[in-house]
């Protein structure tokens, strides 16, 4: 948007964004009329014998699709004429951190993620305050920096195939100082005040105004490149742990394993927004942790669900939010889908009527809000202002996202993350470091260690299994070694880290979570089982740590009841192994008629493998696939 003359002027893509939609309504409008229309004329002509035919004729069509109605259109569904419910969200925990506490983000994380993360997300008031402002860190010390913005209808959808909402790029390049004078006039304009109004009121302000009110669209600067912390050295805040540039590449952070940042994973991104920009109901990406910092500007409100109601928020959405004809796939995986899209916004009343856990958050200017994994979480924006976020993950975060990849695997969906390269890396560490260990280790870190020890002997344990079967069933002719990073199954995308299966134009990988004897290979039916060279070292740290306290009683647990995230779908093959004879980590001999490769020649065929699979797939990981791995060794 533009303001030319003291009104707001839309970019030509918003506005022909807006009227496809108004498009669409207007369709379905005239549809719905023509059809009563053609039903009353049916019905008079057989009153009066054809001669309301003619009449009926001369008569001009009104069609109730214009303009107006379409962000003032009501949603029966999402009824936002009584907001009382606003006032029954409660609060999520607050926290204040002294500075001893506040000098180990991490840490402090673990110790107050049992409490908090039962309410899905939680505010941390920070003792230490930035010296340099926002907007003087981005337009002094990032000279040049400019952002482009996204149009937001303000509207609640029907949410079926003709009516999705679309953030629609604007097209116009801002620097700080111009969005914020466009955001501050366009609040006065509707207030007749500069100043921030209370919370609660505002949050009234907004349901109505998405419900029925007049604004058409809002502009939010969304996942926008650079950060607001200040690079100077007398800047406190900039000078912590906390400045988000640092938090993914902390020592207890698995995504400091990563080899390659990720823009907006690993390397935090902006939010710059105005009265009413929305955040629409979404989770973080493998169900990271993430940390939100609010630099300047008016608060923002957050609603969040906690990650063990994940499922029924789904259920609710899917039957009482979607229709349908929008899911890509039936079953709890359907709303999941579509709601990646980060485009779904509905009033949390709905969660409310049907035993959904909410929980509110208003972040003030200072304040640090953090979203705990496979918590879906939503919010706005009170006025002009600029925030920050980045993504992290702690031991604890590895089982959930293993479902996370399990769920992107079934939506045929690329992951982000190499879970099973950074589960491997991150036990080895451990494993190495055994008999380092202070025998007085805090119990936050001792509960994060488990579960990284359980989930990989988990891994192990699957991956020995599933690759004594393949042995067994002779599905594969012969097997290599192989020390290159993560590649992707062909079938289900996901990450295979330590064996997949590929055939003899090495074109089709797959992972061990197929049935490899009914593929149907277009080369041929010969098939390799490519496998690490460290794998037995590997095995060695996961028999190591089933000796520990609980570690072994955990796993079995979890194996009986079918509850290993790790062997989905093949939760029964250790059962059916088993039953001929399997025992864990047994030694395996490969039928005398297959072949063993593990010579240097077949390392650099293997090489050139990878090289042709990820130049002809794209979709390999940053900084872990082979082709990166090539790339930095000047091979490609």
């Amino acid at each position: 948007m533009k303001l030319v003359g003291g009104r707001v002027r839309e970019s030509m893509e918003a506005r022909n964004g807006l009227e496809y939609l108004k498009h669409k309504r207007l369709q379905r409008a005239k549809s719905a009329t023509a059809s009563a229309t053609a039903k009353n004329i049916a019905n008079m002509m057989n009153r009066s014998g054809g001669d309301a035919l003619s009449t009926s004729a001369s008569y001009g069509m009104r069609f109730p699709g214009d303009a107006s109605s379409f962000s003032r259109r009501k949603v029966d569904k999402f009824d936002t004429s009584d907001l009382a419910w606003t006032e029954k969200i409660p609060e999520c925990p607050v926290y204040y951190p002294t500075k001893e506490e506040f000098d180990d983000p991490l840490l402090y994380l673990q110790r107050i993620a049992p409490e908090a993360s039962k309410y899905g997300i939680c505010k941390i008031i920070s003792p230490l305050s930035a010296s340099v402002p926002a907007g003087v860190v981005l337009m002094r010390e990032q000279a040049g920096f400019k952002f482009t913005t996204r149009v937001q209808p303000l509207r609640l959808a029907e949410w079926d195939t003709e009516d999705k909402v679309v953030f629609f790029m604007s097209g116009i390049d801002y620097t700080f100082r111009d969005f914020e004078k466009m955001a501050n006039k366009s609040f006065a304009q509707r207030y007749c005040s500069a100043g921030c109004l209370p919370a609660s009121y505002l949050e009234k302000e907004f349901w109505s105004e998405i419900g029925c009110g007049k604004m058409e669209t809002v502009e939010y600067a969304c996942d926008v490149d650079g950060s607001a912390f200040s690079s100077l050295p007398t800047d406190q805040l900039g000078n912590s742990k906390w400045n988000l540039k640092k938090f993914s590449w902390l020592p207890k952070s698995i995504l400091r394993l990563l080899e390659t940042s990720i823009p907006g994973v690993t390397e935090p991104m902006l939010y710059i927004g105005m009265l009413f920009s929305m955040f629409a109901w979404h989770v973080e990406d493998h169900y990271l942790y993430s940390v939100n910092y609010h630099h300047c500007g008016a608060s923002k409100t957050w609603y969040g669900i906690p990650g063990h109601a994940a499922l029924e928020f789904e259920r609710v959405v899917r039957q009482h939010v979607y229709t349908n004809d929008i899911l890509s796939t039936g079953g709890e995986d359907g709303a999941f889908d579509v709601l990646l899209g980060k485009t779904t916004m509905f009033p949390p009343n709905i969660l409310l009527e049907h035993e959904v856990p909410v929980y509110k958050a208003v972040q003030n200017p200072g304040d640090y809000v953090i979203t705990f994994p496979r918590a879906y979480h939503a919010g706005f924006s009170h006025g002009f202002n600029c925030g920050e976020a980045v993504n992290f993950a702690i031991g604890d975060w590895f089982p959930l996202g293993a479902i996370a990849s399990q769920r992107y695997a079934l939506l045929h969906r690329d992951p982000l993350l190499p879970h099973e390269e950074l589960l491997c890396k991150e036990a080895m560490l451990l494993y190495e470091t055994l008999t380092l260990e202070d025998s007085d280790i805090s119990p936050e870190d001792l509960l994060s260690r488990n579960c990284v020890k359980i989930s990989f002997v988990n891994l192990m344990r699957f991956q020995h299994c599933a690759r004594w079967l393949l042995m067994k069933s002779r599905a594969c002719t012969s097997v290599s070694s192989h020390s290159q990073g993560t590649i992707l199954c062909s079938l289900c995308k996901r990450d295979c880290y330590i064996a997949y299966v590929d055939c003899e134009c090495h074109l089709h990988p797959v992972c061990l979570r197929h049935d490899v004897e009914s593929l149907d290979f277009t080369c041929g039916t010969k098939r390799t089982l490519y496998l690490r060279e460290d794998t037995p070292d590997m095995e060695a740290a996961a028999k190591r740590f089933e000796q520990e306290d609980g570690i072994l009683k955990e796993i079995l647990k979890e194996m009986k009841s079918e509850k290993n995230i790790y062997s989905c779908p093949l939760s029964n093959m250790f059962q059916m192994a088993e039953a001929n004879g399997y025992t864990p980590y047994c030694e395996m001999k490969f039928d005398s008629t297959a072949n063993i490769c593990t010579t240097s020649k077949l390392s650099t065929n293997n090489q050139e493998h990878m090289r042709s699979q990820f130049v002809s797939r794209p979709e390999g990981f940053l900084g872990l696939s082979a082709l990166l791995l090539l790339r930095q060794r000047g091979e490609i």
